[in-house]
């Protein structure tokens, strides 16, 4: 397990509580009750360390490279139902944007999401999540595909934006996100939407405009990553802290401001401390949403979603 700079104290902790437990083992010294004393400790310290997470520290723990990614969500949601489909029969299959189809239960959805790589390698394979104009392209061609035959769509964000390249520009990538979201807003098929990681920017909106929006509780969603608006507003990356704070960006303010409609609860220390807790809390949160939506004509599911968006940013003096 990776420990983040805030999380020292805990990592010095367990570590004790490591030590202890050989030393009981390997010895007849009764240490049980030094143990119950670091583990009353630990516990302590965890609950006042992840009650009190600052905005920059949850953006720390949406990047952790021990937190589950979109392809760990939809192997444990669809176990071997999972069928990835490939291409947008344009250009080519970007790998940084997945989808296909899969079960949770009886009922199948169309999943699609970002994908990141978890070593140097994949990475690179992956171009470290960021999608290309054909990955949104393709993202499209499987919810029509997913309105044509009536299947739900689950989109699963973590993203740290778009690709930023030149042949990304070339190739439309502006063009290819508007029309996302535009397409999407008039899908006549459910969409739930669940940011898992990092929401940056036109990147996550390209596939974020859903029925219900939810996010993971230590997860970010905004405009800007706070390292970029950090270099814009001061020139330099060391106000990251403050830009994070200012941005908003957090699953509370998200919540507070209605712009999403729900906050995952994650385990203690965060989705990759109970990879199966996470889990589960995704699969009920997707299965509660679709019971919500799913007798909704496909009329009322587009004006609702519509009236949903239209009445975000509205304020009265």
């Amino acid at each position: 397990m990776e420990y983040l700079e805030f999380e020292l104290p805990i990592k010095e902790l367990e570590e004790q509580l490591d030590k202890c437990a050989i030393i009981g083992k390997e010895s007849d010294v009764d240490v049980t009750e030094t143990c119950k004393q670091i583990e009353q400790k630990l516990a302590a310290t965890k609950k006042d360390i992840y009650k009190n997470l600052s905005a920059w520290q949850r953006v720390q723990l949406s990047r952790h490279p021990n937190r589950p990614y979109t392809l760990d969500h939809i192997n444990a949601l669809c176990g071997n139902t999972f069928l990835e489909l490939h291409g947008d029969r344009n250009v080519k299959d970007d790998k940084a944007m997945i989808g296909g189809l899969g079960k949770i239960g009886d009922q199948s959805y169309m999943f699609i999401g970002q994908q990141k790589g978890f070593n140097t390698k994949t990475r690179q394979y992956r171009n470290f999540g960021m999608s290309n104009p054909e990955g949104y392209r393709k993202a499209l061609r499987l919810m029509k595909s997913a309105e044509k035959f009536g299947i739900p769509v689950v989109t699963l964000i973590d993203t740290p934006g778009a690709y930023p390249g030149l042949e990304a520009e070339e190739r439309g990538q502006g063009e290819a996100i508007a029309r996302n979201i535009l397409e999407m807003a008039r899908l006549k098929v459910p969409i739930i939407t669940i940011i898992i990681g990092e929401g940056a920017s036109g990147g996550a909106l390209g596939i974020g405009v859903g029925d219900k929006v939810m996010m993971l509780e230590n997860t970010w969603y905004s405009v800007i990553s706070p390292e970029s608006c950090s270099s814009i507003l001061w020139r330099s990356w060391e106000y990251k802290e403050q830009a994070a704070e200012a941005l908003k960006l957090t699953a509370k303010d998200m919540k507070r401001m209605k712009l999403v409609d729900q906050i995952i609860k994650e385990p203690v220390g965060g989705a990759h401390r109970d990879r199966e807790a996470t889990f589960k809390s995704v699969s009920d949160a997707i299965v509660k949403s679709y019971e919500e939506l799913k007798n909704l004509s496909p009329k009322d599911l587009v004006k609702q979603r519509m009236e949903k968006y239209n009445d975000m940013g509205v304020y009265k003096d």
